[in-house]
């Protein structure tokens, strides 16, 4: 046998496999209809149920003086009193109802938790849609020991899809760099399989989920 042949024949039966189509084994997909069974569940219950099997902490608030009242408790349950936003709606919010916990600055070495809005809510798995192309950016959902999330009700969408699909309607000419879905508290069980929180992002997420028809 000549150095060699053996590797020539093997190239040889694959380059004859891939000159030959196969038949198509399975029908066309149909890309017009959802892959997931549409749920009867109202999707602010789904989400909710959703969110807080991942790990995460659900409050309803029917209003922003409400978001406000139950954010000011929350901050003084856990000795938080630097809170920052980088987003200016929120930013705002808080310098019109003298909110002290807010900071706007950016040293966030200092940061008890920080706050910030999100892309969309998906129902169906509980997760937090946030891209790059939000005012604050990543930082400020990583870094802080803990991440509150505001959002209204109308953000809430079934699935990825329709989150995605809202996006490209959103930013039609310069899409986001980055979109992250976020479905709970950073984990991990990489070393010696011991489960621990916080190793990769914020070791706890509040998700605030105002009712925007109540104003």
């Amino acid at each position: 046998m000549k150095p060699g042949s053996a590797k020539g024949e093997i190239l040889s039966k694959i380059r004859n496999a891939l000159s030959k189509s196969l038949p198509q084994p399975y029908a066309s997909p149909d890309n017009g209809h959802s892959f997931y069974k549409s749920s009867p569940e109202i999707p602010e219950i789904r989400f909710a149920e959703n969110f807080k099997d991942n790990g995460g902490e659900f409050i309803f608030c029917m209003d922003e003086a409400e978001f406000l009242e139950q954010l000011n408790e929350l901050a003084e349950s856990k000795g938080w009193r630097h809170l920052f936003a980088w987003e200016k709606q929120l930013q705002d919010l808080f310098i019109k109802n003298n909110f002290k916990k807010c900071r706007i600055g950016r040293g966030l070495e200092k940061a008890d938790a920080g706050v910030t809005g999100c892309e969309a809510l998906i129902a169906r798995t509980g997760s937090i849609l946030l891209s790059s192309r939000q005012m604050e950016g990543r930082g400020l959902s990583i870094f802080p020991p803990a991440h509150v999330v505001v959002a209204t009700v109308d953000q809430i969408v079934n699935d990825l899809e329709d989150g995605l699909r809202g996006l490209r309607e959103k930013y039609p000419n310069m899409p986001p760099s980055l979109i992250a879905l976020v479905s709970g508290p950073s984990q991990t069980a990489d070393i010696e399989k011991t489960l621990v929180k916080g190793a990769h992002g914020p070791k706890e997420i509040y998700l605030f989920l105002i009712d925007k028809a109540a104003d």
